[in-house]
């Protein structure tokens, strides 16, 4: 097996499994519970807190959630709600996860005017939009950090420089980035990461929020969280959260630096291959990132053919793979439908071995030659 998906999702840490084992276990105590064994859970819940704000470079609070999609609706519902008397404007990139882009179209939805930044070819927002469109009124800016279907950094720095001029908070979706690139530097006053995209469990993950910033909950009951999340908290999960990101802050330079190299020869190489091309940056990309187009044929039948021999791939976001529909970012980027749908992406992790470039790089070539030896639209 070659497995090159892990933007869809990571294989747990097996040190981040012996984390959590005991608090499956003899550590089962109810955190809210006041008692001793309830005092342990507490602690490890907030000892989890501080290696994740650590991991992120974070001066504020941090709410664990079930994931990043309950972080993304967090932010952008639980902040539009709570500040809407300071004004009902709110922009958001065209390319973010559709977990930041479905609450953006609720709160429309509720009256709050939202307008959609567009993006240049690369998959970046474009600053001069960002600059024209920001407002009095203007509450909310919602830029991500790395698109996880292109692999393109976002101008952040420059985004934040903007609003500077403004009363605006920026929220960041940092899932991507996390365990990729540094994160520890984001001026934001929201941030969203994810447990399962530094090898740790699913269903965890959680939202940065600085100092007076102000949200309104979207779950109500007994308080948990400081009365921005309720619920009993998942602690197994939230210990590995805590433990993945502790290795993760030791670890991923080295680990990034290895992928980059095993991703550059695959772009290096795929590219060899007529009428091919790279989707998202060649320069500001995530190191983990290959996003590659191959006219005239479908992705889907690239990845069905890559399973066949072994090997795991995607297409785009897992999130949608459930809609027909071709990826709403590289539409942004420009690209045609059909075009969009001969898309292959290909996420490393720091389980890939040069191995599994080699078989990788052995196979694709023969297959796109198959696949478009059968399609209609290729005629040479």
């Amino acid at each position: 097996m070659a497995y090159f998906d892990y933007a869809s999702s990571s294989p747990v840490d097996r040190r981040v499994v012996e984390a959590m084992l005991p608090y499956m276990t003899d550590h089962f105590g109810n955190p809210s519970s006041v008692h001793s064994f309830g005092f342990k859970a507490r602690e490890a819940i907030e000892e989890a807190r501080e290696k994740v704000l650590q991991l992120i470079g974070g001066n504020g609070d941090l709410v664990f959630t079930s994931g990043a999609t309950e972080a993304n609706n967090l932010a952008l519902i639980g902040y539009a709600m709570r500040n809407s008397k300071k004004g009902r404007h709110i922009l958001i990139s065209s390319v973010e996860h559709m977990s930041v882009i479905n609450p953006a179209k609720y709160l429309q939805k509720q009256g709050f005017e939202v307008e959609f930044i567009p993006v240049n070819g690369f998959g970046e927002v474009k600053l001069d939009f960002i600059e024209e469109k920001l407002r009095e009124d203007t509450i909310l800016v919602s830029v991500q950090h790395a698109n996880s279907e292109i692999g393109t950094i976002q101008p952040l720095d420059a985004v934040s420089e903007i609003l500077e001029k403004s009363d605006a908070v920026l929220h960041v979706d940092a899932t991507a980035s996390v365990g990729k690139i540094d994160v520890s530097k984001l001026n934001a006053e929201l941030i969203t990461i994810s447990s399962n995209d530094i090898y740790g469990p699913k269903g965890v993950g959680a939202l940065f929020i600085a100092e007076n910033v102000r949200i309104q909950p979207l779950i109500l009951g007994g308080g948990q969280e400081k009365g921005l999340r309720s619920g009993t908290e998942n602690v197994p999960a939230i210990v590995g959260f805590g433990k993945a990101a502790e290795i993760t802050s030791k670890e991923w330079k080295d680990d990034s630096e290895r992928i980059k190299k095993l991703r550059d020869r695959i772009i290096e190489n795929a590219l060899k291959i007529e009428d091919s091309y790279l989707n998202g940056h060649p320069e500001r990309r995530l190191p983990n990132n290959v996003n590659i187009r191959f006219s005239y044929i479908e992705g889907e039948s690239i990845v069905l053919s890559l399973d066949m021999n072994g090997i795991q791939a995607s297409t785009g976001s897992a999130c949608s793979s459930k809609t027909l529909q071709p990826s709403h970012v590289l539409m942004a980027c420009g690209l045609k439908h059909e075009e969009a749908h001969g898309s292959l992406l290909l996420t490393l992790g720091k389980y890939n071995t040069d191995e599994d470039v080699d078989k990788l790089l052995e196979v694709l070539p023969g297959i796109i030659e198959r696949l478009r030896s059968m399609s209609p639209l290729y005629r040479r």
